[in-house]
């Protein structure tokens, strides 16, 4: 729909500004020509609770004037979640507005939408939607457009309209092809040399009439795009020309994508661009090595995080899916805290999440719902993200108002997590157990399929019902909650007695073995003494089984080199790390992967794409599977690469207080790594020279204190400002590196 009003200004005008929000996302000109920078507004939230507006200035106005605003289905009306539901929070787009004139004299003038505005609904959009793309058409003119008169509707429910508090979704970066090929196919194919989110920009000589698509994919297979990965999102992007020199770019819409096959034009008459699309999360944090893999592999976690920080946490940005699931965030959340900044996104995102949780406390495996069909109750990984993502946002950060608005609902989630362990539990180490109703458990780890993952649920979740519960008990001391935090402390006790009890011969081994099952308890403290010797002994075992291969999925991978690292086998998380085989980190980007994958073997050693669908069968048989180039949640690994090779660890909120202690091993030789904390840089910089002296280099902030362990287990406590320090590597890595 475009809806559209002339407006006559007269002289002494010294301000003029629109505040403006949708049903729908909505694109606002003046005069022609687009007003601000952002893409997608209002934003994605839980329209049912609270929906966004902006202010924009409108300028220059002079005489007459004409505000057209088009608004496209987006998230509220248009098709949305796997099952492509549409018309989810509304029946039809709908716009709100006001324009504000403010006079030299003091007067100003408020002209509202209502029905003496006009809509159209056969302008140049002829199509727009998340899955399918963008269908535009050039050689529409005003004089073929039937206007009428625009009626008045209500949203659903009674929301908050609230002045925007989220990051807008904005233009970040350009890319320019890096290679054109021409497919089997005749297609002309461009690739970008990364894959992330965004949309083309097309600079076009062409005639009238003529019609050009764009198709997007993540990869190629026997030089075509491979596009069956999207399942039924078309990743189409269709411009009808007018006659001479135009350029399109599609505004009401994104894909995930790398490559571009384009028809309909011949390659001289076309310049092409890509526009990086992700909200403005600054970013905050770097990291290298001397292992150029590694460096590879940190990109790829920071383009997958971008890649999927649009609006919301997606799962992924290519096919149709694109929702804010829970677990994929509270496993990356560390992460995300160390590369960017993401307290105005995760704000936003928080506000949604206490909107949506259940009155029992459950909170919903996606967010916002928007037609999501799973119920809301709670569930491990998933549903923690309540406890784990303001944590981590506030070790990095600082902001203890994150963390006491975010309380009641982490009060709400332990307290029904609570209930469930004890439903139907007789004994007293089982009501600590928790089984119902339902988890995700081991998701997408590579020994096992999608029953074997679920079956490992009442191991994860226990494991993280313990760890959550030992969060909040921090939380509640940060908050003055004295009482709380000595009931979850306790709470957290009874928990980890009965994950010893149950799952465990007492000692340290498992009844029923597999990595993620040693991996929590060990990451999360929950073990003591010659226990813990004996797990960790156990979690190398099954690692040398699976011919020294990682077999953790979503909730065990971001905790599994920091059980190893943290308890004794430095050298055998740094081995797991550098693996190239699969699975592996290493091996998605050795494999060329510039992202980081859904599944570990998206792309089998073969060069075919892992399309199998969950409950097995073929990739023929397939009807696309459950495989994604970029979902981030497996580059959780990249809080490992701060914590423990750069050796960065907050101690106290927004790093007042941190630690430098670098670990050293995997042959490397350098590490660096910067972060800009709320007082300033932060910075580790370490390197081993040909005489095995190991030098690191410490970056203090202001007002700011700092432990330095070195390697050989000096410790020194040091305060704002730079600091060298050195001694022997020869000590600590045996060899030489």
């Amino acid at each position: 729909m475009v809806f559209r009003r002339g407006i006559a200004v007269r002289p002494g005008l010294v301000r003029a500004w629109a505040e403006i929000t949708a049903l729908g996302v909505y694109e606002l000109t003046l005069n022609g020509a687009k007003v601000g920078e952002d893409y997608f507004a209002p934003g994605f939230t839980s329209y049912a609770h609270q929906i966004q507006y902006q202010t924009y200035e409108l300028d220059p106005m002079v005489g007459e004037n004409l505000v057209e605003v088009t608004v496209a289905g987006g998230w509220a009306v248009g098709s949305f979640t796997h099952k492509r539901k549409s018309k989810i929070y509304a029946d039809r787009q709908a716009l709100l507005a006001e324009i504000h004139l403010a006079y030299d004299d003091g007067t100003v003038q408020v002209i509202p939408t209502g029905i003496d505005w006009v809509v159209s609904t056969d302008g140049p959009y002829r199509m727009a939607e998340w899955y399918d793309g963008e269908t535009y058409d050039a050689t529409v003119t005003d004089a073929q457009r039937i206007w009428r008169a625009a009626t008045v509707t209500r949203p659903q429910g009674e929301p908050r309209l609230l002045a925007q508090y989220g990051a807008p979704v904005r233009v970040q970066r350009v890319f320019t092809p890096v290679e054109q090929t021409t497919a089997p196919s005749g297609e002309t194919v461009y690739d970008f040399g990364q894959n992330f989110a965004g949309v083309i920009r097309a600079s076009v000589r062409g005639s009238a009439g003529q019609t050009i698509t764009f198709r997007h994919a993540e990869v190629l297979v026997d030089g075509e795009l491979f596009v069956k990965s999207l399942r039924t999102a078309k990743a189409t992007a269709t411009y009808t020309c007018t006659d001479g020199d135009q350029e399109y770019s599609p505004r009401l819409t994104y894909m995930g994508f790398r490559y571009v096959g384009v028809t309909g034009i011949d390659p001289a008459d076309l310049e092409l661009e890509a526009l990086v699309l992700h909200s403005d999360i600054p970013r905050t944090g770097t990291f290298s090595t001397s292992n150029e893999l590694i460096n590879k592999l940190q990109s790829a976690i920071e383009w997958g995080g971008r890649s999927n920080f649009v609006d919301i946490p997606t799962d992924c940005p290519q096919r149709d899916e694109r929702e804010g699931w829970t677990g994929d965030y509270a496993v990356f959340a560390s992460t995300a805290s160390y590369n960017f900044d993401m307290s105005r996104f995760l704000g936003k995102w928080l506000r949604d999440i206490d909107a949506e949780q259940g009155r029992g406390g459950g909170i919903p495996m996606v967010v916002p719902r928007a037609g999501n069909p799973f119920p809301v109750v709670a569930t491990a990984t998933w549903g923690d993200v309540c406890v784990i993502a303001p944590w981590a946002e506030y070790l990095a950060r600082g902001d203890l108002g994150m963390l006491r608005s975010q309380y009641p609902v982490m009060k709400r989630f332990l307290h029904a997590a609570k209930w469930w362990s004890g439903l139907f539990s007789v004994r007293r180490s089982r009501r600590r157990i928790w089984r119902f109703l339902f988890h995700f458990g081991d998701w997408t780890a590579p020994d096992g399929d999608v029953k074997e993952w679920i079956r490992r649920g009442r191991w994860v979740a226990t494991a993280y019902f313990a760890n959550s519960c030992g969060i909040v008990a921090r939380i509640a001391d940060l908050l003055g909650e004295t009482v709380d935090a000595q009931k979850y402390r306790a709470l957290q006790a009874e928990i980890v007695n009965a994950y010893r009890e149950v799952f465990t011969d007492g000692a340290g081994t498992l009844k029923k073995e597999f990595q993620t099952g040693y991996v929590l308890p060990l990451a999360f403290g929950m073990t003591q003494g010659e226990e813990t010797n004996t797990m960790a002994s156990n979690l190398v075992r099954l690692i040398a089984h699976a011919d020294g291969h990682l077999s953790t999925g979503f909730p065990g991978t971001p905790q599994l080199l920091f059980a190893l690292s943290d308890n004794g086998r430095v050298q055998d998380a740094f081995d797991l790390l550098l693996q190239t085989s699969c699975p592996s980190w290493l091996y998605m980007v050795q494999s060329g992967g510039t992202t980081i994958w859904e599944r570990w073997d998206a792309l089998r050693p073969d060069g075919t794409v892992n399309t199998a669908d969950l409950n097995g069968g073929s990739d023929e048989e397939s009807t696309g599977g459950m495989v994604s180039f970029n979902h981030y949640a497996a580059g959780a690994v990249g809080d490992w690469l701060y914590r423990r090779i750069a050796g960065i660890e907050p101690l106290e909120g927004g790093y007042k207080s941190f630690t430098v202690a670098p670990l050293l091993g995997g042959g490397l030789t350098h590490a660096d790594a910067t972060i800009e904390t709320p007082y300033g840089r932060a910075a580790s910089h370490w390197r081993i020279d040909d005489d095995q002296l190991f030098r690191l280099r410490v970056e203090v902030p202001v007002s700011t204190t700092c432990l330095v362990v070195l390697p050989d287990g000096t410790r020194t406590r040091v305060t704002s400002g730079a600091h060298e320090f050195t001694c022997s590597a020869a000590v600590v890595t045996g060899v030489a590196a």
